[in-house]
């Protein structure tokens, strides 16, 4: 429940805003900040978001997050044992649909931003580091801070992100208990299936 209402609530905002961009030059959390910036200012200057338009949300997920975003990784990982096990046929459906859930995920959270704000704390990281992790919390009026780090690869030449940790859970793990419980009871075929009638809905 705590990672489901933190996704709808928080996450998907902050993802929305990853820019498809030369950022070879640019540090992983100083893109993670403008961006993140970027995407508060969009928000709150857009009536149609504002008035839950959920068409034009969805759009503006499609946009800023497919290109920053690593599926492949995010899936294999997702998947884990069954990863290896799938056809590649079955590889490609279950991206399709788990791309389509993270997305309607992110749409619904851009509809219920808050006026919430970002803090980043300071990163570690070496110069020929591949993999880093961007941490922040979302300060909200009123209520207690929530922690949100940001899993980063570097991919040729940009960064792209894997897994986000919200309140210690990860988003990778979450979904990997949920779709393994899935395909106990119904196999691959049957969470694909599952997933592809779920996104039908919205």
């Amino acid at each position: 429940m705590l990672m489901k209402k933190m996704l709808q609530l928080f996450v998907g905002f902050l993802m929305a805003g990853f820019m498809q961009a030369a950022l070879a030059e640019v540090a992983p959390d100083e893109l993670v900040k403008k961006t993140a910036d970027e995407v508060l200012t969009i928000i709150k200057q857009d009536k149609d978001i504002q008035a839950g338009n959920i068409a034009k949300i969805t759009q503006v997920a499609e946009e800023k997050i497919l290109p920053n975003f690593n599926f492949d990784r995010t899936s294999r990982m997702v998947l884990g044992k069954h990863w290896r096990a799938a056809s590649p046929e079955q590889k490609e459906a279950f991206k399709l649909q788990f791309r389509d859930l993270l997305i309607r995920t992110y749409a619904s959270a851009l509809s219920k931003y808050q006026n919430q704000t970002i803090s980043f704390k300071p990163m570690r990281m070496q110069p020929d580091d591949k993999e880093v992790v961007v941490r922040s919390e979302i300060l909200q009026p009123g209520g207690q801070p929530i922690a949100v780090d940001y899993s980063l690869e570097k991919a040729g030449d940009s960064w792209k992100v894997y897994d986000i940790v919200i309140e210690g859970v990860s988003l990778v793990t979450n979904y990997r208990g949920q779709f393994s419980d899935e395909i106990k009871r119904t196999g691959l075929e049957g969470l694909i299936q599952k997933l592809s009638e779920k996104n039908k809905t919205t």
